[in-house]
């Protein structure tokens, strides 16, 4: 299912320069979410809003494994699921319920990145959901809402509650489905996911000792917004961006065909 080298150019010469770009960091978003495990076949999403419009996001095309994900196969879509550039893949509708309700609700929610690891989805199955167990699980905690299970995400009937349950947080808890991050840009929802991982793999792996566990204490979690600006000078996920991008160019850089 991959596109021919002129479809590709006939991608490439039917949008902007700002667009193209974008198109290349999601790419990217998608191998590196492969390389690290974190794809689940065919069945996760990240979609992030076009440069200069409202209402038109781009999403995986749905049957590529996230290592084949290109630029150029991208789907642009707008609010209603409908194609806004021709394409010869279809995108998962569930993903689009999910993704296309955020995105109307959150235009601060340039890009958002949804997955179904099994620590993720273990961690969302716990009553007590994440807890402050680690330096790693600060920086979720402090911007985490939760979302109960309501079956598979096809219904727009879902939306309202879903964006309700998210409020004006960046990081979303789907109750025994799995994780989901937003962000300004594709770098800075891959960086809060990758934290929000990390930080669900410790907590299991605390838990399994058996032994009691120790949370960080709540004035330490109060102020850890401020300190996470400190980590990363303000730059979020643009600090760690671009070596992920020369590290995906050594090992296949066909995602930016």
């Amino acid at each position: 299912m991959s596109l021919s080298n002129s479809q590709d150019l006939s991608v490439r010469n039917q949008v902007g320069e700002a667009e193209w770009a974008l198109r290349v960091d999601l790419a990217a978003c998608y191998r590196l979410l492969a390389l690290e495990g974190w794809d689940d076949l065919v069945f996760t999403h990240v979609s992030v809003r076009v440069p200069g419009e409202k209402d038109q996001f781009l999403i995986n095309a749905y049957g590529l494994l996230f290592e084949e994900m290109t630029a150029s196969s991208l789907v642009k879509v707008d609010l209603a699921g409908e194609k806004v550039l021709d394409s010869p893949f279809d995108i998962n509708p569930a993903g689009f319920v999910i993704h296309s309700a955020i995105h109307a609700a959150r235009h601060d929610a340039a890009c958002v990145l949804h997955t179904h690891t099994k620590a993720g989805i273990a961690v969302a199955a716990l009553k007590e959901g994440l807890l402050p167990l680690s330096q790693t699980s600060l920086f979720p905690y402090a911007t985490l809402a939760y979302h109960d299970y309501e079956g598979v995400a096809l219904s727009d009937e879902e939306k309202p509650r879903l964006v309700a349950d998210l409020g004006d947080k960046r990081a979303l808890m789907l109750r025994n489905h799995g994780l989901l991050t937003t962000g300004e840009s594709v770098a800075d929802a891959f960086l809060l996911m990758y934290l929000l991982q990390t930080a669900c793999e410790i907590q299991l792996m605390a838990q399994a000792t058996g032994s009691e566990l120790v949370t960080v204490p709540d004035p330490i979690v109060a102020g850890i917004e401020a300190q996470a600006e400190q980590v990363t000078r303000g730059l979020g996920g643009a600090l760690v961006w671009p070596g992920l991008l020369r590290k995906l160019d050594r090992l296949d850089a066909s995602f930016r065909d």
